[in-house]
């Protein structure tokens, strides 16, 4: 039985890639965590060939105990919580260390470059996205051998309709608000489960995944379809209304967006966001659906469906547990 080493095993993306890699007993998992006591860590323990192990993985003293005998690695880094320049190190450094400890494959989960997709114009610029993408650049410039490499590059969880992207109930008119910067673009959204079906696909299927580079996707939305697809399924009144960036971080889940994201961070979360949503409003991000329809034929493919199969009903549910970054 081969063991993967999960980097952010305990996070949104994390868990349902433990649960797909663990679900027929095929591979061993270790999975490190600041804390083994978190319900998060409790309850992947409990899955067949689960090992969790306390400790940080942004510490190499950490990982050179934890890599031997590991067969893969999936790392998906935290920038929102660590800062860019972290991130950008830390990704580069834990593909070197699988590389120095014998791994044979190490997938890395990645973001749009948004900065070079919009020409670096300042407008794009995405922190987040950007660090994890440099790193995909570099894993991209090293050879497929001795050690294979894959990139999935994902975009924002649909599920986060149930945390940010919640829409604002008006009970003086009895409407659901998708209160959103977007103008006429869309916002690109992938189904967490069918993500981590995407990782476990290329687990499963070297030497085909090895120097893939893969970008999923689910739904690139507008907000009008966004609204008109909330009220089809769950038969309640909705609308989009085009905001302001400067109206959008008047928003509560925003109360201090001039702070600083995470430690190494460089924009604020204000900057970071605005580049996203302004990548977004003019939509650069693009898909090959072609390509994902032949890799996962089962996927979702729209955003109702997913409202459909997960019985959304607009109301809150916490998804990503470090959110707090937006906190004071």
């Amino acid at each position: 039985m081969e063991t993967i080493l999960i980097i952010g095993g305990t996070g949104a993306q994390g868990i349902p890639v433990i649960k797909a890699l663990t679900s027929d007993r095929k591979y061993a998992v270790r999975v490190i965590t600041r804390s083994a006591a978190t319900l998060e860590a409790q309850l992947l323990a409990k899955l067949h060939g689960v090992t969790i192990v306390e400790g940080d993985c942004y510490d190499e003293s950490t990982l050179r105990n934890i890599l031997p005998g590991v067969d893969r690695v999936f790392a998906n880094t935290n920038g929102l919580v660590i800062g860019e320049i972290a991130e950008v190190y830390w990704g580069i450094r834990l593909y070197e260390l699988a590389r120095e400890f014998g791994v044979k494959h190490f997938v890395y989960a990645s973001l749009p470059y948004a900065s070079k997709i919009g020409n670096f114009n300042d407008k794009y610029r995405v922190g987040h996205c950007d660090s994890k993408a440099r790193i995909a650049e570099y894993i991209s410039a090293q050879p497929t051998s001795p050690m294979a490499w894959s990139i999935i590059r994902s975009c924002l969880y649909i599920e986060s309709l149930t945390e940010f992207l919640l829409p604002a109930y008006e009970p003086s008119d009895d409407v659901h608000v998708f209160a959103l910067p977007l103008g006429q673009g869309r916002i690109p959204m992938i189904t967490l489960d069918d993500n981590a079906a995407y990782v476990r696909w290329t687990i499963d299927n070297l030497p085909e995944s090895n120097g893939l580079d893969l970008n999923v996707v689910t739904d690139s939305i507008t907000g009008n379809d966004l609204a008109a697809a909330f009220s089809k399924v769950t038969g309640k009144k909705s609308v989009y209304r085009d905001v302001s960036l400067d109206e959008y971080f008047r928003l509560p889940i925003f109360p201090d967006p001039d702070a600083k994201l995470g430690p190494s961070g460089v924009l604020t979360v204000r900057k970071n966001f605005s580049g996203l949503w302004n990548s977004w409003k003019d939509d650069l991000w693009k898909w090959d659906h072609q390509v994902l329809d032949r890799v996962l034929p089962t996927r979702i493919k729209s955003t109702e469906e997913w409202m459909v199969k997960t019985g959304y009903t607009g109301k809150a549910v916490p998804l990503l547990k470090d959110f707090k970054f937006v906190e004071k």
